[in-house]
């Protein structure tokens, strides 16, 4: 990544007052591809990445070992900002969905360069503030509407771009809206039935995202 791409990114998510001075130095601009992972559940935690362009998914192993899909990310993100803070090891496994571009800062330099810096600490604080908001707002959401609702919603907040997606994806599907893949199965069929999605047995492809928009309302997973 050139110099001034970085600094594109950094003034378009406002981020150039809270990396000024010694931080921006030890900016380190990394890539990912699709399945590559940033992070591993348990490690220990060094470093701090923005997430500037491309999809995250975050997975959360349990005692039992079974693998729960916490959420997507996606510009612009933080990882690792919670485990700064808290000091201590990787919360979640941060896998890549597609390429992605980010960078990264190292929370050694982190101390050294940002312990003072207002607009370092002023934004730490609003984006964990946020993650904790959207955090409640998805676990209303998964209590509150039917999975007809979320599924629809899911569907709608992964074709951003283009209405396919794999049929691959669906376990994901099951665990983050928090329902079992035969009734997602049930739900799938219903809105081929309703023409709002054409499904094959690799992909599902949005046909009426009017209609889809119309069964979720504003709540939409992030």
């Amino acid at each position: 990544m050139e110099q001034a791409q970085l600094d594109e990114y950094l003034d378009r998510f406002q981020l150039t007052d809270v990396f000024a001075g010694g931080l921006r130095e030890h900016l380190q601009p990394v890539a990912f591809q699709a399945g590559d992972w940033l992070c591993r559940q348990g490690d220990a935690a060094d470093r701090m990445y923005l997430l500037l362009e491309g999809k995250l998914k975050i997975t959360h192993m349990s005692a039992t070992g079974k693998r729960l899909v916490l959420s997507f990310k996606h510009p612009f993100d933080l990882v690792g900002d919670i485990e700064y803070v808290r000091r201590t090891p990787l919360m979640n496994t941060v896998e890549a969905v597609t390429p992605v571009k980010a960078v990264s800062i190292s929370y050694a330099a982190l101390e050294q360069k940002g312990a003072d810096n207002p607009a370092l600490l002023r934004f730490l604080l609003e984006t964990i503030t946020m993650k904790f908001e959207l955090k409640s707002h998805s676990m209303s959401f998964n209590l509150l509407y039917p999975v007809e609702v979320r599924l629809a919603s899911y569907l709608l907040s992964m074709t951003p771009e283009t209405p396919t997606l794999p049929v691959s994806d669906l376990v994901d599907a099951a665990d983050l809206i928090g329902t079992s893949y035969r009734h997602l199965n049930r739900v799938l069929r219903q809105f081929s039935q309703d023409n709002l999605i054409e499904r094959t047995n690799r992909t599902i492809t949005i046909i009426d995202r009017e209609g889809l928009t119309e069964r979720v309302g504003e709540s939409i997973y992030e």
